[in-house]
């Protein structure tokens, strides 16, 4: 897998393809950012009256309901429709899912209506998303659930999508197999955004890669890897891991993803290894 990981990187390099993104304000610069530095193209694309134009130019869209309200949640259900409609990948990011009921209920509208490729979040929003349950502080999670990879895989059989789960240990399943990914580092933790961008490298990698599952675990395996290398140059001072982040996504090379892996393939069920 690895080999095809750093293959995927190397494409999306070669292929730019365009991010369609219709996201938080809050982490809009920091996506838009990271995605350049990826090797793809962003677009920041939100008004109903122009997203379904808009994908039918991208590789991959990205919904994430960070700062959500009804007119985004309009244009996320006209995007999606059309980007199913032409074989465009979403990635979904539910940020805060459980927090309030205008987010479960969106999510689950999203998660209703269209289909997913991709539902990217953190432990306590794929449990509350699942009905396995989660704490929610905010849009951060709170706790620890050592039953996660098992909530997740029944999770993805049951909405046919990968579910990719972002810790200190990332779990990423499609229902069969089962991917864990060791790499990064607690200094991610200190600044927002980080969770949206791992979605933004994600959506990037399943422009050029069918295979969602690959996909998804290459995206936090190449992510984290970036976040050891930008660890080691800031130390413990987030303003200078967050501008060394940008650096080191830039930087990363395929060689680096062979070298830095840190995957291990638990479960495989009529999948190969």
């Amino acid at each position: 897998m690895i080999q095809r990981v750093a293959g995927d990187l190397q494409a999306i390099r070669d292929k730019k393809p365009l991010i369609h993104h219709i996201t938080n304000f809050v982490v809009m610069n920091e996506t838009a950012n990271a995605t350049l530095c990826i090797g793809a193209l962003p677009v920041m694309a939100h008004a109903k009256e122009e997203v379904e134009e808009m994908v039918g130019f991208a590789g991959a869209l990205v919904l994430n309901i960070g700062t959500l309200t009804p007119e985004l949640i309009d244009s996320m259900i006209i995007a999606g429709k059309k980007a199913n409609e032409l074989g465009v990948p979403i990635v979904f990011d539910p940020v805060g899912a459980g927090a309030t009921k205008l987010r479960t209920e969106a999510s689950n509208r999203i998660m209703g209506e269209l289909e997913i490729a991709i539902i990217r979040g953190n432990s306590a929003e794929i449990g509350i998303l699942a009905g396995a349950g989660g704490e929610i502080k905010g849009v951060e999670a709170v706790g620890k659930n050592e039953q996660m990879a098992e909530v997740a895989r029944e999770f993805a059989a049951r909405q046919n999508a990968v579910i990719s789960v972002t810790g200190a240990q990332d779990i990423i399943t499609d229902g069969e197999r089962i991917a864990l990914v060791a790499n990064g580092d607690p200094m991610m933790a200190t600044v927002t955004g980080t969770g949206c961008i791992s979605t933004t490298i994600t959506a990037a990698f399943a422009a050029v890669q069918a295979d969602r599952f690959v996909a998804a675990t290459g995206a936090l395996v190449a992510y984290g890897i970036a976040g050891e290398k930008a660890a080691l140059i800031s130390g413990p001072r987030p303003g200078t891991f967050h501008a060394s982040l940008y650096d080191t996504i830039y930087a990363l090379t395929p060689d680096d993803v062979v070298r830095g892996a840190k995957v291990e393939l638990v479960q495989t069920i009529g999948a190969e290894k």
